[in-house]
């Protein structure tokens, strides 16, 4: 009875020790832009599956076996960052705004992409790209801007709207683009945009490009975004 006494005690002790090894960790997460919280921020154990991600308010509280592990914070569209854990109660993070240049990205459908991945056929035309023309209308710009996009008048009267033509005629009867403006697709055109308000345009020349837009993109599509 005595022996099973001393390896009852053990046993406690070891499950003691084992208990006191678990570390608690809380804090939040919030933009360094304007200090607002962040939530779904995912905070994992760098090298693990082990994890947490933060809740409406920015918080998070992670449960941790070992000290000297790295947390990972990520967030889409945000700097990863890694903050070492030593033991602290408490770790309050900040992540800052993963800036991405214009001139590497595209417009594909109702987001962007970087030009590296993309295999479908886009052209882009900046507003960089129309400095220097002193265009009255956005369709007008287009002209020799974006190859296989054709841009004719429609008529011989004054102020008539252009025709747009993407990789020649694709049907018999209507064949004019798709027109998305800052994500909403609109009828007639966009000639009533003004030149020095676009930051940029991505034509969708191919099916793989405007696939999302479904039938409607048998034209090709012309995604503009305004400043």
């Amino acid at each position: 009875m005595k022996k099973k006494g001393l390896l009852l005690l053990l046993f406690m002790v070891l499950w003691g020790i084992g208990f006191a090894q678990q570390y608690s960790v809380t804090g939040k997460v919030t933009l360094a832009d304007d200090g607002s919280s962040l939530p779904g921020v995912s905070i994992t154990v760098k090298g693990t599956t082990t994890g947490t991600i933060t809740d409406l308010d920015g918080n998070y509280s992670l449960v941790l076996k070992n000290l000297n592990v790295t947390l990972v914070y990520s967030f889409i569209g945000m700097q990863t960052k890694e903050v070492l854990f030593t033991g602290q109660q408490s770790i309050n993070v900040t992540l800052s705004s993963e800036a991405i240049g214009l001139d590497e990205i595209v417009a594909v459908g109702y987001g962007v992409q970087k030009k590296s991945v993309v295999t479908a056929s886009i052209a882009q035309v900046s507003s960089e790209d129309m400095k220097g023309m002193t265009p009255t209308r956005i369709d007008n710009a287009l002209k020799g801007l974006a190859s296989g996009v054709t841009v004719t008048a429609s008529s011989g009267q004054p102020g008539a709207e252009s025709r747009i033509r993407i990789r020649g005629v694709g049907t018999i009867h209507d064949s004019d683009p798709l027109f998305i403006v800052d994500g909403m697709p609109v009828d007639g055109g966009i000639d009533y945009l003004n030149p020095s308000d676009i930051a940029s345009v991505e034509i969708l020349k191919d099916a793989a490009s405007g696939a999302v837009y479904g039938a409607r993109a048998a034209n090709g599509v012309i995604l503009v975004t305004t400043k």
